[in-house]
């Protein structure tokens, strides 16, 4: 039998299978508002047969966005839009999950097919933006204004709300956004945390900000409903973040409340060269699952049925996040059961298809 195909249980719920449709913006938000893009976009990979489906980076405060059309659930004004979405998305079998996120420092920017440049409050933007400490992300990047406590407590608090509101609105898996260089991130590394207080210099002072807002979480959170983190397990540069540090933090973060640890990479710098190629972030989820005993989430150019199978059977990872692989086929899962002689849910409307 398929191990890919098997059935996952986790906390009060269970996955299908252990296939997982990645966080990937749509930078198609009006003031933070779901539409009906995002109606079709998470519906049609439900009905591809995933196990998991992830809104995109859904950002905590306004100021967290990537871009001015990002999606959000700062305010209770987005959760009926969501709540339709989440509706859906169960009933064709799927598991909704919402990734909270904020930017921080790599906020304020345009669309990536308008550029993707900072801008401003001409443009649209806004200022200032915020971040560990007072370094931009690249030349031409605003420069951050270091939060304070006070401040990093406030942010704990908009994820917890963020929580909530996923709740009301439906979602039964929340994933922090503690990677690719965005807030949490920022004040994991010390390439961009410059901190001499509690939260910057040593391991434990500058893993606090991502434990604070995992504290915050759980306890809106319900503890029968799963809570994962994606980290990038390594800057891919030296003097940052790597591995080893990563391994730790999946031991900090597990007793916390934290089920699975989405094993991503970079971001923290433009100045990284990663080695980029299939399945080029798998050993990490590897790494991790065995030395920190959590379950981990593998992905990064994960493409073929064999390739996924393979990772999931010899235990490199417990399930699969796939982006650009879904953008190109919805129906990845219903082809893929086909070709490791598995029987998923297929819609009985698409029945003939598959």
């Amino acid at each position: 039998m398929s191990r890919l195909f098997e059935p996952l249980k986790m906390r009060g719920i269970t996955l299908r299978n252990r296939i997982v449709v990645s966080p990937m913006c749509q930078y198609s938000s009006e003031d933070g508002f779901a539409s009906d893009w995002h109606l079709v976009h998470l519906g049609s990979r439900a009905i591809g047969g995933a196990g998991v489906v992830f809104t995109e980076a859904t950002a905590v405060e306004a100021r967290g966005r990537i871009s001015p059309q990002d999606l959000g659930i700062w305010k209770d004004d987005h959760i009926p839009m969501l709540k339709r979405i989440t509706d859906f998305v169960k009933s064709q079998g799927a598991v909704p999950a919402m990734q909270l996120a904020h930017a921080g420092r790599k906020a304020s920017t345009a669309q990536p097919w308008a550029g993707g440049a900072p801008i401003g409050p001409d443009a649209g933007g806004w200022t200032p933006i915020v971040s560990a400490s007072a370094l931009p992300f690249a030349p031409g990047y605003q420069t951050p204004e270091p939060l304070t406590v006070d401040g990093i407590g406030k942010i704990a608090e908009a994820f917890a709300r963020a929580a909530e509101r996923a709740l009301a609105a439906g979602f039964e898996l929340i994933e922090i956004h503690g990677a690719h260089g965005y807030l949490l991130n920022q004040f994991l590394s010390p390439l961009s945390n410059r901190r001499t207080d509690a939260y910057g210099g040593s391991f434990d002072h500058r893993i606090q900000a991502a434990l604070d807002v995992t504290r915050a979480i759980r306890k809106k959170w319900p503890e029968r409903l799963p809570l994962w983190i994606r980290i990038s397990a390594t800057d891919w540069m030296e003097g940052g973040w790597d591995i080893d540090q990563s391994v730790e933090l999946a031991r900090k973060l597990k007793p916390e409340g934290v089920d699975v640890i989405d094993c991503s990479s970079g971001g923290t710098s433009p100045d990284a060269k990663i080695p980029i190629g299939p399945g080029y972030q798998v050993l990490f989820a590897e790494r991790i699952r065995r030395d920190a005993q959590i379950l981990t989430g593998a992905v990064g150019m994960i493409t073929s049925a064999e390739q996924a199978e393979t990772i999931v059977s010899t235990g490199q990872a417990d399930v699969v996040l796939m982006a650009r692989e879904f953008l190109r086929d919805p129906y990845w899962p219903l082809r893929s059961a086909k070709a490791l002689h598995a029987k998923p849910q297929t819609p009985v409307q698409y029945g003939r298809a598959f």
